[in-house]
């Protein structure tokens, strides 16, 4: 055998080396491509199973999906553009933006909607839609709903011969609303407290979701347990600040507590009965400092007692870190109200973290429709034909509540936008058929139940 060189030896070592390392290059890439072609297979057949329980239900987070610099518009065409697959909330505005596939069907359990088309980006806003016409309203009986609708709402029990306002449901432009069922919302809201805290519109909403969860009927197995909150009526009060009531069945507590401007009130001096109030625009009430942690969804509003007469009716001192307010600008009351606002979105949102359960909703003010006059010049609102001063639908993509919408706007807090959809219903007041109106006066302020409250309530469960 002749010998060889090391040299030789040396080059021939390098020459198998670089033999054997493309040979295991090309069983590596062989590999690679049946693996490839496995994954591609099944994500044809069914493209959830590719992925692992973790992955599928893990979403881009917000703040990923906006770069700096972006608008939502060009941010919207890039995602889409790369066909990924997001679901998010745009806390600020409580619009979802989806984006799926043709191929397949995402069902979401929140709110049982299928979502379908990943053609394009859709925004899914709730507040721009249409009123429809549907034989299945009302969603409970305006007789029967005796136990939890003060007769001063309840339109069904006056003189009024016309119910038409009681047809339509609300469509939302881009997205199906979950047909509201009462025993499939207090299975969701199971072991949860729902808590409203507001004016008396608050509280024709809180009737309102009684009402549509016990489909009007007596329900005596529910426990009114508002002693467990303070919410017994006061010496010398005609009712309480607000009411609890418990469904034993799915440990489900519905709450309204009264607090018309969404402040801390407290009297100046306890001692004299005439006293004035300290009403702290930078406090929330005491009410939700103390309960805030027991709530899992909140639902916030206020506006119609931001007017110079009830200020001054209810003796109420603007103060702000403990003092009365002496700026001349914070004074007025559009600017004490804009700052309340803005305050008590901003604490909620700082609690949020603390309480990682809680949902949080600011609902935008409920819109009045007092025509030719106010409340005492003769206001009214007497048509009783649906749509006769209005279209059907809302266009615009913005609030017509710019105040509550700049506060929730960054916040955790979602926007609960219900005033241009109730703007287009002026024909579903109480109007001239109001119980508690002075003689001659007209409520084109408060709703006739069932009615358009049970709509905000519709889109609050959607969201929820």
């Amino acid at each position: 055998m002749p010998v060889r060189s090391k040299t030789e030896f040396s080059s021939e070592m390098k020459g198998g080396n670089l033999n054997r390392f493309r040979a295991r290059f090309y069983s590596f890439t062989l590999v690679g491509l049946m693996v490839t072609t496995i994954f591609l297979w099944s994500w044809e057949k069914n493209p959830l199973s590719a992925l692992s329980a973790e992955d599928q239900l893990v979403w881009p987070s917000p703040a990923s999906l906006y770069p700096e610099g972006e608008t939502l518009e060009e941010t919207s065409h890039s995602q889409a553009a790369e066909g990924t697959i997001n679901a998010i909330t745009e806390q600020g505005f409580g619009t979802e933006l989806i984006n799926v596939t043709d191929s397949f069907a995402l069902e979401s359990k929140d709110n049982g909607t299928i979502l379908n088309s990943f053609s394009e980006m859709k925004v899914c806003n709730y507040a721009k839609g249409r009123w429809v016409a549907d034989s299945r309203r009302p969603l409970y009986s305006g007789f029967g709903c005796k136990q939890w609708l003060s007769d001063m709402w309840s339109c069904r029990l006056t003189q009024r011969t016309d119910f038409s306002y009681e047809g339509y449901r609300w469509q939302p432009v881009n997205c199906n609303m979950p047909e509201f069922e009462a025993s499939e919302f207090l299975e969701r809201m199971q072991d949860k407290t729902i808590a409203f805290v507001g004016d008396s519109l608050g509280r024709q909403q809180f009737q309102s979701l009684m009402c549509m969860v016990t489909g009007g009927e007596e329900r005596p197995e529910v426990k009114s347990i508002g002693w467990k909150y303070g919410l017994v009526i006061p010496h010398g009060a005609l009712r309480p600040d607000g009411w609890a009531f418990w469904f034993p069945q799915t440990n489900t507590t519905i709450l309204y507590y009264w607090s018309a401007s969404l402040c801390d009130i407290k009297p100046i001096n306890i001692t004299v009965p005439t006293t004035d109030f300290a009403m702290h625009l930078d406090r929330p009430p005491e009410f939700l400092s103390r309960f805030l942690p027991q709530f899992d969804v909140l639902v916030l509003n206020t506006g119609h007692h931001w007017n110079r007469g009830k200020v001054t009716g209810n003796r109420w001192v603007m103060h702000v870190n403990g003092k009365p307010v002496v700026d001349r600008k914070l004074i007025q009351i559009g600017n004490a109200k804009n700052f309340t606002v803005h305050s008590i979105a901003r604490w909620i949102d700082s609690q949020m973290n603390l309480h990682p359960r809680l949902k949080a909703f600011f609902r935008t003010i409920s819109p009045r429709h007092f025509f030719n006059g106010e409340w005492n010049t003769g206001g009214s609102c007497d048509i009783t034909v649906p749509f006769a001063r209005a279209s059907k639908e809302v266009t615009q993509d913005e609030s017509s509540d710019p105040v509550i919408e700049s506060a929730v706007k960054g916040t955790k807090v979602k926007l609960l936008d219900i005033t241009a959809i109730s703007q287009l219903r002026d024909e579903g007041h109480i109007s001239r058929y109001s119980k508690t109106a002075a003689a001659g006066a007209q409520d084109c302020l408060h709703w006739c139940l069932p009615g358009i409250p049970d709509t905000w309530n519709e889109l609050l469960c959607a969201q929820v």
